[in-house]
C-alpha cells in the first residue's frame, strides 16, 4: 500500500559532485515550452530534490524535480540502465550492467549500496518490502527500503533459485515469499516458501510464468501465456486466458482494487505482436475480462491510478482511464504524438509512470517529458531534456 510521500523543502542550489562520473545539470523553465540545458555548478551546496523522477539515457540518468519537472542532475552511467523505485522517498533501484544499483535520487548521489549479478531483473515492492530478482544467478534479495536511510546495505532475506532464469519475486505481509520456478529454456510456474525459506506450495500451470501485480487482499497475480495464476490465502486459482495461447507478461496492480490490469498477446510466432486489447482479472471471481482500446500500447505503457483506475498509454499518444469493474474507457487524455513500438524491447518509446494523481509520460522523440493531472486531464509541467530518455521511474514510499 502507498503512502503520500513526504515532502521535502529545498534548502539551496545543487552540490556539484567530485566524482568524474557525475555530472551536474540546471535548467528547465515552468513552463510547458521550456528546455533544461546542462551546465557545471562547482563549488555549490547540496541541494534535495523534491519527489524526484528518473529519466534514463545512453550514458546516463537524469533527475528531475517531480512537481516542476526542472532538470536538477545528469549523472553519467554508462550501459543500458533499468530504474525503479526502492519503496521509500528517497532512492531508486538502479539495473546495471554489473547488477542492481542504489541511487539516492533526492539527494542526486550514487550510493555505495550495490547487490553484484548478472542480468539483474525485476525490482517488486510489496508490503513494506522490496525484493529484487537476479536472473543471471536465480538470487532473490529482500530488504527493508527504510533500512536504506542510514546509507549502508541494508540486512535483508535472501534465496537462491534452483536454477538460474528470468524471473520475479514478492515477500507477502505474514513473510511468505512467492517465487518464480524455471530455468533459462523453459518457465512452468511459482513455488511459496515459509519465513524460513521451506518450501510449503508449489504450482506449476503457469507456462511461460512472468511478471506480477498485487491486487486489494493481497492477492498475488503472476502472468502466464494462458492466462494468470492467483495466489490469495494460502490457496491457487486461475484465471484462464479465452485462447488457447493468450499471454499476459505485464500486469500492473492496485490496493484500491480486486482487479488486475495485464497486456494480453495470441500470436506466439510473432516477431512483436503490437495487441490492441488489455486483460482485466479479478482476482475474486477468477474471471478474465478483454477490452479493445483500438491502438496498441507497449510493456511501458500500463498503470494504475490512485483510486485503481487502469490506465493504458495507446500507441495513439491518448492515456486510456478505464473502469475496472465495468471494461469502460472513461476519459482519454491526449498526451504524446503517435508511435510505434520498436522490435528492440531495450529502445527507447514512450514510457508511463504514475505517483499518486499524477501521470508522468515520456516522449522520446521530442526529448520531452510531460506530468499530467488523472483527475482534469491537464498538462502541470513538461520539459525538453539534453537526450532522449528511455526509462521512467521515480521515488514511491511503502508502508
Amino acid at each position: 500500500m502507498n503512502k503520500p510521500i513526504r515532502h521535502r523543502a529545498v534548502t539551496g542550489t545543487a552540490l556539484a559532485l567530485a566524482a568524474a562520473a557525475v555530472l551536474t545539470a540546471c535548467g528547465g523553465e515552468d513552463s510547458s515550452s521550456s528546455e533544461a540545458k546542462a551546465g557545471d555548478r562547482p563549488g555549490t551546496k547540496a541541494t534535495e530534490v523534491k519527489d524526484p523522477l528518473v529519466a534514463t539515457f545512453d550514458g546516463g540518468l537524469y533527475i528531475l524535480d517531480g512537481e516542476k519537472l526542472t532538470l536538477a542532475r545528469t549523472i553519467a552511467l554508462p550501459g543500458f540502465n533499468r530504474v525503479n523505485p526502492a519503496g521509500d522517498d528517497s532512492h531508486v533501484v538502479l539495473s546495471t550492467d554489473s547488477g542492481f544499483r542504489v541511487l539516492n535520487a533526492a539527494e542526486q548521489t550514487l550510493t555505495d549500496i550495490a547487490y553484484q549479478g548478472a542480468k539483474p531483473g525485476h525490482v517488486v515492492r510489496h508490503a513494506g518490502k522490496t525484493v529484487l530478482f537476479t536472473d543471471g544467478t536465480g538470487q532473490v534479495e529482500v530488504f527493508d527500503p527504510d533500512d536504506l536511510a542510514g546509507g549502508g546495505k541494508p540486512e535483508g532475506r535472501g534465496y537462491t533459485s534452483a536454477e538460474p532464469h528470468h524471473g520475479v519475486a514478492i515477500e507477502l505481509s505474514n513473510g511468505e515469499l512467492l517465487s518464480t520456478l524455471g530455468t533459462e529454456e523453459k518457465r512452468t510456474g511459482v513455488l511459496v516458501l515459509d519465513k524460513d525459506n521451506k518450501e510449503i506450495k508449489r504450482n506449476e500451470n503457469c507456462p511461460g510464468v512472468h511478471g506480477e501485480a498485487a491486487a486489494k487482499g493481497e492477492a498475488i497475480g503472476v502472468g502466464c501465456e494462458d492466462g494468470v495464476l492467483i495466489y490469495k490465502d494460502g490457496k491457487f486459482t486461475k484465471a484462464d486466458a479465452p485462447d488457447p495461447y493468450g499471454r499476459i507478461g505485464n500486469q500492473a496492480g492496485s490496493d484500491a482494487s480486486p482487479i488486475l490490469l495485464g497486456d494480453y498477446k495470441t500470436d506466439p510466432d510473432a516477431e512483436l505482436e503490437r495487441p490492441t486489447r488489455v486483460s482485466l482479472i479479478d482476482t475474486g471471481t477468477g474471471r478474465l475480462r478483454l477490452v479493445d482500446l483500438g491502438t496498441s500500447y507497449s510493456f511501458r505503457s500500463l498503470g494504475r491510478g490512485p483510486h485503481g483506475e487502469a490506465l493504458v498509454l495507446g500507441t495513439n499518444g491518448t492515456l486510456h482511464v478505464i473502469d475496472p469493474e465495468t471494461g469502460k474507457v472513461e476519459k482519454k487524455i491526449p498526451v504524446v504524438d503517435a508511435w510505434r513500438e520498436p522490435l528492440d524491447w531495450q529502445q527507447a518509446r514512450p514510457t508511463l509512470f504514475v505517483r499518486g494523481h499524477t501521470a508522468y509520460v515520456s516522449e522520446p522523440s521530442k526529448r520531452r517529458v510531460h506530468a499530467v493531472d488523472l483527475a482534469s486531464g491537464d498538462e502541470l509541467a513538461s520539459v525538453t531534456l539534453p537526450e532522449s530518455t528511455n526509462e521512467l521511474s521515480g521515488v514511491v514510499a511503502d508502508h
